[in-house]
């Protein structure tokens, strides 16, 4: 009879993660964080994806965002945070020089953009606004001597640890059961 609950607990816990990777790579998001360098100011843009960024260029004159990526699945899903700041207004979307229609969400500080589409292979997708640098004037560039790099040591990124800490939580699980079976055991 232990061994029976035994094998139900142990897969209680193997059983629903197998199950939910089985549509992981559909829904894993690869984050990536675009600064925008414009007319004295710097912008933020977010991209939260299920493929691969691979260049972006942001066009002032045109008023553009510009992004080239990779996709090695054909159903795509991405969503992109835009500061208002930078791009608004009426917006058109381009895949591959298709027009799309995805999903708008705005606020008085971002567009978020829910992009959903099929394809494989290299793709560009173009955002235009009809307004840039709403609200903000445009600064003259400072140029100095100082470079300031982009990059991050391998000791500054930041880890998740959520795996680690799910897994330790699972082993403290069973050890309680174990002794509170034990308990139980040396009472009977």
């Amino acid at each position: 009879m232990k061994s029976i609950l035994l094998v139900l607990f142990v897969l209680f816990f193997l059983i629903p993660p197998v199950h939910g990777q089985l549509n992981l790579s559909d829904a894993t998001g690869l984050i990536n964080r675009l600064d925008v360098e414009t007319s004295g100011h710097v912008f933020e843009i977010k991209l939260v994806s299920n493929f691969d960024l691979t260049d972006y260029n942001f066009d002032k004159d045109e008023k553009q965002l510009i992004l080239y990526f990779d996709s090695s699945l054909e159903n795509n899903l991405g969503e992109i945070i835009i500061p208002v700041n930078l791009l608004s207004g009426n917006f058109k979307f381009h895949l591959n020089d298709q027009e799309f229609f995805p999903k708008i969400q705005s606020n008085e500080k971002i567009h978020f953009i829910t992009l959903n589409f099929t394809s494989l292979g290299p793709n560009v997708i173009t955002i235009s606004g009809t307004e840039y640098l709403s609200g903000l004037t445009e600064l003259a560039p400072i140029k100095n001597d100082i470079s300031i790099s982009n990059e991050i040591s391998v000791n500054e990124m930041p880890s998740n640890n959520f795996i680690i800490w799910l897994i330790i939580g699972g082993i403290l699980i069973i050890i309680v059961i174990f002794i509170g079976i034990k308990i139980l055991k040396n009472k009977n």
